[in-house]
């Protein structure tokens, strides 16, 4: 049992070495894919991911945003999975908040790029995998 969730946990997030976030497809199937770090996290609840506008991810997110996080610390074979939504961000202010240097090799026109958007997760429950065993905890 896990006396601090959100110690744990964001321990784990901070030293993963793998995200993947899920979506639900247009036929009804999960579609998983491999994703940067997210820029920023509040706790354990809320984090910041960049995304092409442009991708499949974004259409089907508009239609359904439930969504999924996994965050997988290879070295000890523990990861994290949370469940939540996933909100599609393209205000100046949301773009500009995560933008880094660097980032015009993707978006090539810089913050204001079209193709350059912001996705905000939000988390509601988790399941903490370690030691061959799992649990299961709410985020409040």
């Amino acid at each position: 049992m896990m006396r601090d969730p959100e110690q744990t946990i964001g321990k784990l997030i901070d030293k993963s070495n793998l995200t993947i976030i899920s979506y639900m497809d247009d036929g009804g199937f999960p579609v998983s894919r491999a994703m940067l770090a997210p820029r920023e996290r509040e706790g354990i609840k809320v984090f910041w991911f960049t995304t092409n506008t442009s991708s499949r991810k974004i259409s089907c997110y508009k239609k359904n945003p439930k969504a999924s996080v996994y965050f997988v610390d290879k070295r000890f074979f523990r990861g994290v999975c949370l469940t939540g939504t996933m909100e599609i961000l393209e205000t100046r202010e949301a773009k500009e908040r995560i933008w880094r240097e660097g980032d015009t090799m993707y978006y090539k026109e810089g913050v204001t790029d079209p193709d350059y958007c912001v996705l905000r997760f939000t988390a509601e429950r988790g399941r903490y995998y370690s030691n061959f065993s799992s649990q299961d905890f709410d985020i409040l």
